[in-house]
């Protein structure tokens, strides 16, 4: 028994080595690998592209970095599994039997537009005398190209790859399908919004009687970008705005830009007067060129230059409503002779509205109440009545006539 339990003792002397040796192996080989998963972890995050998007978790984080997905969320689930195939290619059998009943309609519509060209030709070389004379000639001018405008939206209105396009930014604003598209997306909701405004704060009948837009206006300063109604600091608004007007019909044309405050207290009348807050005329406007830069435009066309919206102290809230007037074709209004006849406090649009023939198109307004810098913005402006604290009158009590005692006893 001895001699077998000496032989076995250096057997285990051997294995208790081996094992404390490998256990310092698999410690140093754990340590090794959490290091690479740390290494491994710390990789930027990847970049999500806004047109591939589709799972409702990505959609979140790029809303949270400040960039909108692009199109709808079924086109992009398509495009994310057909990266490489054009969108007019996509290996779907009913889109492409679809696409060939549309390419069929639209190859008629464009033999309609043809046939609609070649009358409109020949109405234009007939005789008035035998037409009901020259104001009905131009009548049926007129219906002939409004039909070939219709036909023109109806061969594209159906177009995949124009859909496309316009839900992703890159429609050609010069093109009538587009400017139908945009007119139509306007319409569902953005006017909704700009007339319950305009009724909500009484712009009508306040400033004008009667306003029925037909252009979108979006107001930005800076890179802060203005719902209609909403109070802006007056700091914020001391720079001159900038404005996107879309037009939806073809052609250019000459506009003025109104910015007008209808809140302007009056001590002498316990009322409320007006005061133009900006003018510029003869700004030329047309759907491929729809930005309006106030301080970009030029002296010769300003009337009179940006006065930074301010409220005095304890006064409500001001209306600065900004209009958008259509000007007669090939007419030019002179700003010494606006300068003339109308002065920046008691400005009445309807007077001007009258006087030059423009039309107003569009309307937006925000609001501005005194604040932190409104005292900073009028010392800036040269203005006066920063240190002027406007109090409602306290109503006066009626006269008390003491009854007589004698008739309760």
């Amino acid at each position: 028994m001895s001699n077998s339990a000496s032989s076995i003792r250096p057997a285990i002397h051997y294995l208790h080595r081996s094992l404390k040796s490998v256990q310092c192996l698999r410690t140093f080989t754990f340590s090794s690998l959490r290091t690479e998963e740390t290494a491994i972890q710390s990789h930027p995050p990847t970049v999500l592209d806004p047109s591939l998007v589709y799972t409702r978790k990505d959609e979140r984080a790029l809303l949270r970095s400040g960039v909108s997905p692009i199109g709808s969320r079924r086109r992009r689930a398509a495009l994310n599994s057909t990266q490489d195939i054009p969108f007019e290619q996509l290996p779907y059998q009913c889109f492409q039997e679809a696409r060939k009943v549309l390419q069929a309609d639209r190859q008629e519509k464009l033999r309609q537009i043809k046939n609609e060209r070649t009358r409109i030709a020949n109405s234009r070389g007939l005789d008035p005398a035998k037409c009901g004379g020259e104001v009905a000639k131009k009548m049926r001018i007129a219906a002939q190209e409004r039909y070939l405008e219709e036909l023109k939206i109806q061969a594209d209105i159906n177009d995949p790859l124009i859909k496309k396009r316009f839900e992703d930014g890159e429609g050609d604003m010069s093109r009538p399908i587009y400017r139908f598209l945009a007119n139509r997306q306007w319409r569902e909701y953005k006017r909704k919004i700009v007339i319950q405004r305009i009724t909500q704060f009484n712009l009508v009948p306040d400033i004008l009687p009667h306003l029925d837009p037909t252009v979108s206006i979006s107001t930005s300063f800076g890179r802060r970008h203005v719902q209609p109604g909403e109070f802006v600091d007056s700091r914020v608004s001391e720079a001159s705005p900038r404005l996107d007007v879309r037009v939806f019909d073809k052609g250019s044309r000459n506009v003025s830009v109104v910015v007008i405050d209808s809140d302007v207290p009056n001590l002498q009348t316990d009322g409320f007067d007006y005061r133009c807050h900006y003018l510029a005329v003869n700004i030329p406007l047309s759907p491929s060129s729809p930005s309006i830069s106030l301080p970009s435009i030029s002296q010769d066309q300003t009337v009179f230059p940006w006065l930074p919206p301010h409220a005095q102290k304890g006064s409500p809230y001001h209306r600065l409503s900004i209009f958008i007037l259509q000007q007669p074709e090939s007419s030019t209004l002179k700003p010494l002779a606006i300068r003339e006849c109308y002065q920046r406090d008691g400005f009445n649009l309807r007077s001007f509205n009258d006087k030059y023939l423009v039309k107003p198109v569009g309307a937006t307004l925000f609001r501005s109440i005194w604040d932190e810098g409104t005292a900073g913005v009028m010392t800036r402006a040269g203005l006066e009545g920063a240190n002027i604290e406007l109090k409602r009158k306290k109503p006066e009590s009626l006269p008390y006539k003491k009854k007589d005692g004698a008739r309760y006893r």
